[in-house]
């Protein structure tokens, strides 16, 4: 584990990638795929909103993906946002139920256990109950039902987010999701990319959010 002197340099040096702001990260723990396209942009809109910048592995440079860079990089945000609500079998073959997800908030799980004071984790699901289920674990912890829309996500970021300095209504999280909506196939066409989860598009999607929120 890095020492946390180490690691709250490395948050201001995450500052200065976003303008010298005094954003705090979170880390975005979320599955990458066709299906999750009107969720993802919404996270990062409604994280933004409340005055937060999003962390994922996509950030990691060169396209990096070990296990040692993922705890570094959740170890270096202040909160951590876990979606599972992709517990489905792929079908795609071969059938295979996705792990990434849980054993992402895992690593947080351990790391808030090791600086209480330094990270806290939140779990999201589409489903009501269902987690209960899928990971018995977290009996007795609360789980945030966004249904799988957007506008219900930002409703459950409100709840889970209290923060006396900015609280954003719902209707102004829309207003800057329906921005970076309007935004991404611009944003994808610079890129080069069909695919919404690409480290440049990521990066801009998160500049024009800070722009439409301060706004």
């Amino acid at each position: 584990m890095a020492g946390f002197g180490n690691l709250q340099r490395k948050r201001a040096a995450s500052r200065n990638e976003q303008g010298g702001a005094a954003a705090v990260d979170v880390f975005l723990n979320v599955p990458y795929d066709r299906d999750f396209g009107d969720l993802f942009p919404a996270y990062i809109a409604g994280l933004t909103a409340l005055g937060l910048f999003s962390r994922a592995t996509l950030d990691i440079a060169g396209g990096e993906r070990g296990l040692d860079r993922i705890f570094e990089l959740i170890q270096r945000c202040r909160y951590s946002v876990h979606d599972l609500s992709r517990v489905e079998v792929d079908a795609r073959p071969p059938a295979t139920p996705r792990f990434n997800m849980p054993f992402e908030l895992g690593l947080a799980v351990a790391w808030q256990k090791a600086q209480p004071q330094g990270h806290t984790w939140f779990v999201f699901e589409a489903k009501q109950r269902r987690i209960e289920k899928s990971l018995s674990d977290l009996g007795g912890t609360d789980v945030y039902i966004h249904h799988g829309r957007p506008a219900g996500l930002f409703s459950e970021l409100s709840n889970a987010f209290v923060r006396p300095q900015r609280q954003p209504s719902v209707d102004q999280m829309k207003l800057v999701y329906i921005g970076l909506r309007e935004g991404l196939p611009k944003l994808m066409r610079n890129a080069g990319t069909k695919s919404i989860f690409k480290a440049r598009v990521f990066s801009e999607l998160r500049v024009l959010a800070r722009a439409l929120s301060a706004q």
